[in-house]
């Protein structure tokens, strides 16, 4: 895959869903390319974070304080995942790793866990075959894309409005498979 891709699909995703990202969290063990990109939205504050220590680090966060969280690893500690929803703010955007969309049994318990905190719980496509997971509080992914700011953002090798939009086009078996676990 070709490694702006992934940065680009993570961070303008989630950044180009929130109405107002002014707060951003990142966690990650190797974020200078998501770095890259998150500079390109002037307006966030970013805050790192490790993603060797998930619990701890989010445990220390300031509640509603985050207007999105980026979890470059995948997470299924339910104890982190209450803490990332005590630390976004009410119309707050978690962007994630998670298992293979194969693998529905992890999958499915993961969504379960964060459909008790977000009203959207949807995986979307990158290039590859790769899955990420967005939950949101209040946006939804495709319905509520900023089309001016996905647009007007210099500098994209892949992202713009209607790959962020097609990237949320599941085929029929992913939609049976998770059928009840996905919230869009």
């Amino acid at each position: 895959m070709k490694t702006f891709i992934y940065p680009e699909m993570m961070v303008h995703t989630a950044l180009c869903t929130h109405k107002l990202p002014n707060n951003v969290i990142l966690v990650s063990n190797d974020s200078r390319s998501l770095q890259d990109e998150l500079s390109r939205h002037k307006t966030s504050a970013v805050t790192l974070m490790s993603a060797n220590t998930l619990l701890e680090g989010f445990r220390d966060t300031v509640d509603n304080s985050a207007d999105v969280v980026l979890l470059d690893t995948v997470c299924n500690d339910a104890a982190v995942l209450a803490h990332i929803n005590r630390t976004l703010k009410e119309d707050g955007v978690l962007v994630m790793q998670h298992p293979h969309l194969d693998d529905v049994a992890s999958n499915t318990t993961l969504m379960e866990i964060l459909g008790n905190y977000f009203i959207i719980v949807m995986p979307y496509h990158l290039e590859d075959g790769t899955t990420l997971l967005l939950c949101s509080k209040k946006y939804h992914p495709t319905a509520d894309v900023i089309l001016q700011r996905s647009d007007l953002i210099e500098g994209h090798h892949y992202y713009n409005c209607d790959i962020h939009i097609a990237a949320f086009a599941m085929p029929q078996y992913v939609r049976k498979n998770y059928l009840g676990v996905v919230k869009n």
